[in-house]
């Protein structure tokens, strides 16, 4: 291990929201030297990691976008290519790739209250195949921008019978250039985002491919290109023209959403409506698209310009609703005694959580148990001291929330350089305080990692508002100092 290099800030993963702290912390807080730890051997995060077949953001540009740099290419709904050349050209124009250390795996922070400093330790490859080494770095504030799943395995059920199929699986976290799947029979198992985002371009040149779920999900079309922000675009200046249609698309999110949180039977109708023109009258829309739960109990499935369904009325893909008994040699039984044949067996069938990498955090001496803490803010721990966390919403672009939050961070270290503080803390001493949970969702990936997760109180600043207009007037614009937030030196 080498000397021990201290940073003011230490910034954990080079992904959406790790480019953004760097670039807010650049312009706000001139006077901090910081570092980005990134994993992998790459910047991008989401946007480098995913290599399936037609990978693309689920939420417009204008909203996943920064609020510093306007998005300005045609298509509102970008593929991952297109989104790695805007997080470059972020990176590029900030000064900020000499700042990442990439092959760092954070894998400890260790609180010091004798210092008010963090240390954190990374594994390095070594110079000797398969070997590694310790780095490490000390820090006065930690600010974790890692994302919330593992992306050395997504998740995939034990399916009885898997070693016997003849054919290829994979999972599309694991998606290499070399799965072949022209003229084709593919299965997608699953219903969510990364199903209708394979299943179009899947279906371009397979010969069928099969979307096999449990249950249906909620799947909303809507234009790939955004028709009145590029001709915003065409007669105002790139920055104006990005503001008004960021603005437009977040209050038209909040009211969607807040309109099915009201009103659910009028939207799940509404949504299943909508599905139904495009699909016509003679398909089985209540058995393949009609969800058992209410709207936003879990995240809407995006397709641009009706994708997925004009995969189905062409006969490309279809869908099948039931249940997997076992693998067999060649393809899928399902429980109704339909067999489903295949070549290639993708599992689209979720991510695994990972809240905080699971990096194993102690606080002086005491090891931290995320589940058992409170979230401050949507951004911070209870008695976690110096250490920030960008999460985006459940409901509305995940950029939206890191923005506010990586200002909230800038905001909170120059209030501290003012008044000459060097530890600061949220901490209620209501130790019985009633719970809910977290994300609020009931995905299957949300549900499994539950133990894992902090809880939210029922009032804030313990509860999360998964609102964008709220945490602009309390994160960007409300007071640093409340009852809860606890500041020394």
């Amino acid at each position: 291990m080498g000397d021990t290099q201290y940073f003011d800030v230490v910034i954990v993963g080079a992904g959406i929201s790790g480019i953004g702290s760097a670039v807010h912390l650049q312009k706000k807080c001139p006077q901090k030297n910081y570092i980005i730890l990134e994993g992998r051997e790459r910047l991008g995060g989401t946007w480098d990691l995913f290599r399936y077949p037609g990978i693309r953001s689920d939420s417009d540009m204008y909203t996943l976008g920064y609020v510093f740099k306007p998005w300005t290419h045609e298509n509102a709904i970008a593929d991952a290519p297109t989104i790695l050349e805007y997080l470059d050209e972020t990176a590029a124009e900030n000064g900020i790739n000499d700042k990442i250390r990439y092959g760092r795996q954070v894998k400890t922070a260790t609180w010091s209250s004798d210092n008010s400093l963090w240390t954190v330790t990374c594994e390095v490859a070594g110079s000797e195949p398969q070997t590694t080494i310790e780095e490490s770095f000390t820090c006065g504030f930690l600010h974790m921008c890692s994302g919330y799943y593992n992306y050395e395995e997504g998740y995939t059920p034990d399916f009885e019978g898997r070693e016997h199929f003849s054919g290829e699986i994979v999972h599309p976290q694991k998606w290499t250039s070399d799965i072949n799947y022209d003229n084709k029979r593919v299965v997608v198992i699953g219903s969510g985002a990364t199903a209708v985002t394979l299943i179009p371009e899947i279906a371009k040149t397979a010969t069928h491919v099969t979307m096999l779920q449990r249950s249906p999900t909620y799947v909303v079309s809507r234009p790939a290109k955004d028709k009145f922000a590029n001709w915003l675009r065409s007669v105002l200046p790139d920055k104006v023209a990005y503001f008004l249609t960021r603005w437009r698309n977040v209050l038209m999110q909040q009211y969607i959403y807040k309109r099915c949180m009201q009103f659910p039977a009028e939207a799940k109708k509404r949504i299943i409506d909508m599905v139904r023109d495009e699909m016509g009258p003679d398909y089985d829309v209540d058995t393949h698209f009609t969800p058992s739960y209410n709207p936003w109990d879990q995240r809407l499935c995006l397709v641009p310009d009706s994708d997925l369904f004009e995969s189905i009325k062409s006969g490309s893909a279809s869908v099948v609703t039931d249940h997997i008994d076992r693998f067999t040699e060649s393809g899928i039984l399902l429980t109704s005694g339909e067999t489903l044949d295949a070549d290639l067996i993708v599992t689209a069938t979720g991510l695994r959580l990972q809240f905080l990498s699971d990096v194993q955090f102690t606080i002086d001496g005491i090891l931290l148990k995320p589940h058992e803490a409170l979230t401050y803010k949507g951004m911070m721990l209870s008695d976690v001291p110096n250490m920030a966390i960008s999460m985006g919403y459940t409901n509305a672009s995940w950029t939206l929330k890191c923005d506010l939050t990586c200002d909230y961070v800038c905001r909170l270290l120059n209030y501290m350089d003012k008044h000459n503080f060097q530890k600061c803390m949220p901490h209620t001493a209501d130790l019985n305080m009633e719970r809910e949970a977290y994300m609020g969702l009931t995905s299957g990936y949300v549900e499994r990692a539950a133990g894992q997760l902090p809880g939210q109180g029922l009032h804030p600043p313990w509860k999360l508002h998964q609102n964008y207009v709220k945490d602009i007037f309390m994160l960007r614009h409300g007071k640093l100092t409340d009852e809860a937030m606890q500041f020394s030196s």
